[in-house]
């Protein structure tokens, strides 16, 4: 296994100043962000483009790909998480369109897995959301066929917020819809595998790796801590971030130990990245960067 970082939450820094500091921090492995340079993307955490996608050329790819190399440095992958089956088609259409130029460029640097969500229309039912999934999706499948690259699915349900309530941004975030999801598709979707979301979702994590692990394509180191005031003010269903919190791996309720003891027995030996998204180190560059270090000191005893 490698021990990487999702570059997301380092906005500001450009790439190379973002790679400088992976691989002398002794991660061996990066996932880079790639939204649109002008997205106007709001969401915390998104927005972030390391890499402009949009007509880069054999040479530019190229050359990302030695200078992340030249630093002792893997790409595990390319991230674009946006939401393809959005209810505006105009906003649906401009993120297909590049999601597309993600799995191109992807294809020109020799990445194999490019990191997304299935997306989901907050308003419809699952099965709603699962039969508009198959109208939207083979064309962005068969550009990941051409282009030699696979596509791992985070399974976040995205509903963390109030505009993403009742029924989330990202249909694909239980074992039932895995299932269905790989049987419509075929071998070119995967998971890309957050276990914290499976913790405020009550969902088996030691079980759903044994189940699926053959199928996880990528895999993101996040955690999440249950704040139980917060629960029994709200409950289960409250929107917003009342009591299900993201933390750093090691300060929320993930047992890792089960999780990799779990990995090892379905065979994956993959990338692990971490994906921060810890409001406690957030605040500043260092302060992120700080976080990233305690989720390496967590993680890395167990990647080998």
């Amino acid at each position: 296994m490698k021990l990487g970082l999702l570059t997301a939450p380092l906005p500001d820094l450009p790439l190379d100043a973002v790679a400088d500091w992976t691989a002398e921090s002794g991660f061996t492995t990066i996932e880079i962000a790639c939204w649109p340079a002008s997205s106007g993307d709001t969401r915390r955490y998104a927005g972030t483009s390391h890499i402009d996608v949009d007509g880069i050329s054999d040479t530019e790819a190229s050359e990302i790909v030695d200078r992340m190399n030249g630093r002792g440095l893997e790409i595990s992958g390319l991230g674009y998480y946006p939401n393809p089956l959005h209810s505006d088609e105009e906003h649906a259409r401009m993120v297909i369109d590049h999601l597309k130029k993600v799995i191109v460029a992807a294809g020109k640097m020799g990445v194999p897995i490019v990191n997304t969500f299935i997306g989901a229309d907050r308003a419809l039912t699952q099965d709603e959301n699962f039969e508009k999934a198959t109208r939207v999706w083979p064309e962005i499948i068969a550009c990941a066929d051409d282009n030699g690259v696979k596509i791992a699915i985070e399974n976040c349900p995205m509903i963390f917020s109030n505009d993403e309530w009742p029924s989330g941004h990202n249909l694909a975030y239980n074992p039932k819809i895995w299932a269905r999801m790989f049987d419509e598709f075929g071998e070119t979707i995967g998971l890309n595998f957050d276990p914290s979301h499976l913790v405020w979702l009550m969902i088996d994590i030691e079980r759903a790796i044994l189940d699926f692990g053959e199928r996880f394509y990528h895999f993101q180191a996040k955690d999440v801590m249950i704040d139980y005031n917060g629960l029994y003010e709200n409950g289960t269903l409250s929107s917003g971030m009342g009591w299900q919190i993201p933390r750093l791996p090691g300060f929320g309720d993930v047992d890792w130990a089960i999780v990799f003891r779990s990995l090892y027995r379905v065979g994956y030996d993959g990338p692990i990245i971490i994906e921060h998204e810890d409001r406690d180190f957030e605040e500043t560059e260092e302060l992120v960067k700080r976080g990233f270090l305690i989720a390496r000191d967590v993680l890395a005893p167990y990647c080998h």
